[in-house]
């Protein structure tokens, strides 16, 4: 379907997506593989108890995040989710600042997987061929720039031949990535000791115990997001699925998330003494490798990773396309974003340009790896402000029912937010970006948004807000 600014038709996709699809993306999305490169940071700030503390926390915050979400998606069960909420409540100017901020969270996650692709293969077979150049003391080889081209170029043909298949290949990588995952947990806590936890806290590095649990606790947006696939993708739900149910499955999302996450980092830290593998490239799989002097569950392990990398990479690239799409369908950047295909009832342009973004972040190699966490979760962190300020205005007018919880949700989860934001920008936290690597990043990406805004102004003054109300919202043109 081409978009014509002309015509009263408001573009639309594929409505394909049930319950075990939804639950797919959300859970397959939040696991990821972070839990393998990058643990080793983790035990290092905060140690395998004060990591475990630290993601309880974050559990519990994004929960609170969810819940917003959770009534928002009743209210509003619209592709792009927070664009269509911060328009709602504050308009378009604010539903770009969110859109950008959250688009950029997306895509820095799935440059993040680009990189992390050749990391994992190679521990499983030696894939380390024709190094090209060297970026801060890490090598970028050509071997790893082909891998992320092939399966950038995989997740978007996915992506591109409807959201039908895409769920489905989500669900089948899930159900893999939980009975894979179950077997090593249950290995690793049934061989382990848990006097290999020890030191408990880390190495202390940042002074104390707290200094060391904040550190992890602010990159806790970026480890879960992934439950907020779902309102991206809710205007794509089957038509037997009822919105009201959207929430359930985005609240049991997070829960799963955070069990899996605590259940990983406590067979890791029993199964061997933290200190002695921080230094591998991989502590995750290098800890069983070690505790069973063999091969195989460290290869168990190395293929849960590369699952959670696909179920995290397609669902943050389907994201991704939907937030592009519906800032494209109502002109707030330009309309060519929301140019669907004909055939499949897929986001071309979003997809191209998505997949581009996400090739040209691999090239950084390794060393962007905590770049991309860093930076990734403070604008991630902004998106979830932004709905957390957004929810009691488009809540107003709604039969949601005024409970007390209801009504503190919001707070919580604004503060919690606003805390992660803060801890990130004073100078003096322990969990502040660095000089001048993440802050350079972070100011180019707030450029970005800022000269992309400026040249979309002649598209967005096309429109009478009135239809750019029912092309973002599906609300009608008055």
């Amino acid at each position: 379907m081409n978009l014509d600014l002309n015509t009263k038709q408001r573009p639309e996709l594929k409505k394909t997506i049930g319950r075990l699809g939804f639950f797919s993306l959300a859970f397959g999305s939040m696991i990821g593989v972070g839990w393998i490169t990058g643990l080793h940071a983790m035990f290092e700030k905060a140690g395998p108890v004060g990591t475990m503390i630290a993601f309880v926390a974050g559990g519990l915050l994004m929960i609170a995040i969810g819940l917003c979400y959770a009534q928002a998606m009743q209210i509003l069960p619209v592709t792009g989710g927070e664009v269509a909420y911060a328009y709602k409540a504050y308009g378009t100017g604010k539903a770009f600042i969110v859109g950008w901020c959250l688009a950029i969270g997306y895509l820095s996650v799935s440059a993040f997987e680009a990189v992390s692709i050749g990391v994992v293969i190679s521990h499983l077979i030696d894939v380390n061929a024709w190094p090209l150049y060297e970026i801060e003391g890490s090598t970028v080889y050509g071997s790893h720039i082909i891998l992320a081209f092939l399966f950038t170029g995989a997740i978007s043909l996915i992506n591109y031949l409807g959201v039908g298949i895409a769920t489905q290949v989500q669900t089948i990588l899930t159900i893999s990535l939980i009975v894979f995952a179950a077997a090593f947990v249950v290995a690793g806590c049934s061989q382990g000791q848990l006097s290999n936890l020890e030191p408990i806290f880390g190495n202390w590095e940042f002074g104390t115990p707290f200094a060391g649990i904040l550190a992890v606790f602010v990159t806790v947006p970026f480890w879960f997001v992934g439950f907020d696939t779902i309102p991206q993708a809710a205007e794509e739900r089957a038509e037997h699925f009822p919105a009201s149910h959207l929430g359930r499955l985005l609240i049991m999302a997070i829960a799963g998330s955070t069990l899996f996450y605590l259940l990983v980092f406590l067979s890791v830290g029993m199964t061997s003494r933290w200190p002695e593998i921080v230094d591998e490239t991989l502590p995750t799989a290098a800890a069983f490798r070690l505790a069973f002097g063999s091969p195989f569950w460290e290869r168990i392990v190395l293929t849960v990773g590369l699952i959670g990398l696909l179920t995290s990479w397609n669902g943050f690239f389907l994201s991704g396309c939907r937030v592009l799409f519906a800032m494209g369908r109502g002109n707030i950047i330009h309309p060519a974003f929301a140019k669907t295909h004909q055939k499949y009832g897929t986001p071309t342009v979003a997809i191209i340009f998505s997949a581009t973004i996400t090739f040209l972040g691999a090239l950084f190699g390794k060393h962007a790896i905590t770049l991309f966490v860093n930076v990734g979760a403070f604008c991630i962190a902004l998106a979830f402000l932004g709905v957390a300020i957004s929810l009691p205005k488009i809540r107003r007018d709604s039969d949601i029912e005024q409970s007390l919880l209801n009504r503190l949700v919001p707070w919580i989860a604004g503060a919690g937010s606003a805390f992660i934001l803060l801890a990130m920008l004073l100078p003096q936290s322990p969990a502040k970006l660095s000089w001048p690597t993440e802050w350079g990043v972070l100011v180019l990406v707030l450029l970005g948004g800022a000269i992309l805004w400026k040249i979309s102004t002649k598209v967005r003054n096309e429109i009478p807000e009135g239809r750019r109300r029912m092309l973002i919202l599906n609300e009608k043109d008055k």
